[in-house]
């Protein structure tokens, strides 16, 4: 791939997936792969739309909007929409390329894209965006339908937006089809889709420790970042399973438990009451007077991963590149055994490698699982709802939460045959989970692309 330095992000992600192929066997097993990385990294279509929109003071504002449809080979594309004033065409291009492998990964027919708008709806009122999510849906609604592309929510797409979104497409093209998730309960959602990202990341790193014969979640300190809807979740059900959370975080500072009581549900609940009101952790408990008192502590401009003492997981929830070369290694000498991305691409490559090292060279290492297998139950559950839409039938939340940990069990299991099959240390007692996700989501993509006539 030709050198792309105004698109960084893009660039990580691809190196990422190329450094595991090629420090694997594949390549050796299967050459004729390699001619395909060519094809796959270069998106099939990419739409860039302006989104006009009137706010309440009657000024004409104007937004980039795009969608990247980058792959459907293997079903419809697939992935979020992002509206936050940091979006641009590199990250939606990272974003979807990820989104390929990720969706490979679950078993499900689902092809991979990313979307989203540089629009800030932080100080908006609902009005204004109605009044954007009409203008950006006037224009998405003619590249999107439930067997071409099925968008979802993301960072600043929450159930109100997919609402307005939803409602605007059903008026511009006269039908109700399922061509968005995340959707109300009454009005086509899916149960358990809110907490399907934080619970299928437990799931899955509850599989990590069965593998390492290291117990269950049971009295283990889990340092988790970001506070919203992944954070939240994942902070629920590791408290469900016994585990202690001791930290989250917003893009303000981070709240860490200094005792050994970590947060409860009743904290959780009152940081989701306030992130619904977009306002700062430092709205719920910067300002309690007894903070200290009550076992925390919060630090103005950090993330937590150097203020935790003790960790045993780390659950980055995020945003992207949110654990550096140096908060890996503090992770590593405060005994971190498990590292797994509620976010995408939460560790910058530096980090990866910090995990990576310490994997195969100690006993007790720290095993990293990547964001495209560790966080796929958020869109596992989008495929889920995609499939009830269309044969107009609703599963009971038990149903749901249940196929979740079976496609959370198959990814893992996944990940790790393909990592034992392809790595050139077999000896190694935990394999590489960031090369098994890359080789066993690239090699399904790229043999389907093949039998399809998009290589040869």
């Amino acid at each position: 791939m030709s050198n792309l330095p105004s698109e960084p992000e893009f660039k990580q992600a691809y190196d990422e997936l190329v450094s595991s192929l090629e420090n694997s066997t594949l390549f050796e097993q299967k050459p004729d792969l390699r001619k395909c990385l060519k094809v796959v990294s270069v998106p099939e279509r990419i739409i860039q739309f302006r989104v006009v929109w009137e706010s309440d003071d009657g000024q004409i504002n104007v937004n980039n909007g795009f969608r990247v449809q980058f792959n459907s080979t293997l079903g419809p594309y697939k992935g979020g929409l992002r509206f936050h004033p940091t979006v641009n065409l590199s990250i939606l291009k990272f974003l979807g390329f990820e989104q390929i492998f990720k969706n490979a990964l679950t078993g499900l027919a689902m092809g991979g894209a990313k979307g989203g708008c540089d629009f800030d709806s932080k100080g908006k009122s609902d009005n204004e965006i109605r009044k954007f999510c009409n203008s950006f849906m006037r224009e998405l609604s003619r590249h999107i339908g439930p067997d071409t592309d099925v968008p979802a929510g993301d960072i600043g797409v929450g159930g109100r937006e997919i609402g307005y979104l939803f409602g605007a497409y059903k008026r511009y093209r006269n039908e109700w089809s399922g061509i968005l998730t995340g959707k109300g309960l009454s009005w086509g959602g899916s149960f358990i889709r809110p907490e399907a990202t934080g619970y299928g990341l437990v799931y899955y790193v509850g599989h990590m420790i069965k593998h390492n014969n290291d117990g269950d979640y049971k009295g283990k300190r889990v340092a988790i970042s970001g506070s919203g809807n992944v954070a939240q979740y994942a902070a629920l059900k590791v408290i469900e399973l016994g585990g202690i959370v001791i930290s989250l975080s917003d893009s303000k500072g981070c709240l860490v438990a200094t005792g050994d009581q970590g947060l409860t549900k009743e904290d959780i609940d009152e940081i989701a009451e306030v992130k619904l009101k977009r306002l700062a952790l430092t709205d719920a408990f910067k300002k309690r007077p007894n903070l200290s008192q009550e076992g925390f502590k919060y630090i103005d401009g950090e993330r937590p991963w150097k203020h935790c003492g003790k960790v045993d997981i780390a659950l980055p929830s995020a945003t992207q590149n949110e654990i550096n070369g140096d908060e890996a290694k503090a992770l590593v000498d405060a005994g971190c055994k498990y590292v797994a991305e509620g976010s995408n691409m939460g560790c910058e490559q530096e980090a990866i490698e910090v995990f990576e090292q310490n994997r195969r060279s100690s006993e007790k290492g720290t095993w990293y699982a990547p964001g495209k297998a560790a966080n796929a139950g958020g869109v596992a559950v989008s495929g889920l709802e995609m499939a009830q839409n269309s044969s107009r039938i609703k599963w009971t939340s038990e149903d749901v939460d249940n196929k979740l940990a079976e496609i959370m069990k198959a990814c893992f299991e996944t990940c790790l045959k393909t990592g034992q099959e392809y790595s050139k240390d077999k000896e190694n007692r935990l394999p590489s989970l960031v090369s098994g996700a890359n080789i066993a989501g690239f090699i399904k993509v790229a043999e389907a692309m093949h039998n399809l006539g998009d290589w040869y």
